[in-house]
């Protein structure tokens, strides 16, 4: 369990900066070139190869190299391991609005009918 929330940590981590998560969204229509997930984006090629650098150490991204170019795709165990966690912390949110709203339902008081 230990180790899943360190991953977890990561993937939050890595998906924290908007050119990240740019990419991701990019390698969410399928794989793409370093040079061609840098090309959107204003920054050097070496910082696009540091964030992806990020990505990969989250499991977000994968990447080979072949002959020159590095190709990278989605990983999607990772965001599936983030989002089953988003989804367990809004169904408990949810369960403990549904609680309250009962609770809140059951302590109204009726004011038609009243004799004053």
């Amino acid at each position: 369990m230990l180790n899943q929330r360190h991953e977890l940590d990561l993937v939050f981590q890595a998906l924290a900066d908007p050119s990240r998560r740019s990419m991701v969204e990019r390698l969410g229509r399928g794989p793409a070139s370093v040079s061609e997930l840098a090309k959107p984006l204003a920054m050097s090629l070496p910082a696009v190869v540091q964030h992806l650098a990020v990505l990969e150490a989250s499991g977000l991204v994968k990447s080979e190299k072949v002959g020159r170019v590095r190709t990278c795709r989605i990983e999607p165990k990772a965001l599936n391991m983030a989002e089953q966690w988003i989804t367990e912390r809004k169904a408990s949110w949810e369960r403990r609005f549904d609680r309250l709203g009962d609770l809140l339902a059951e302590t109204e008081t009726p004011e038609k009918g009243s004799s004053t």
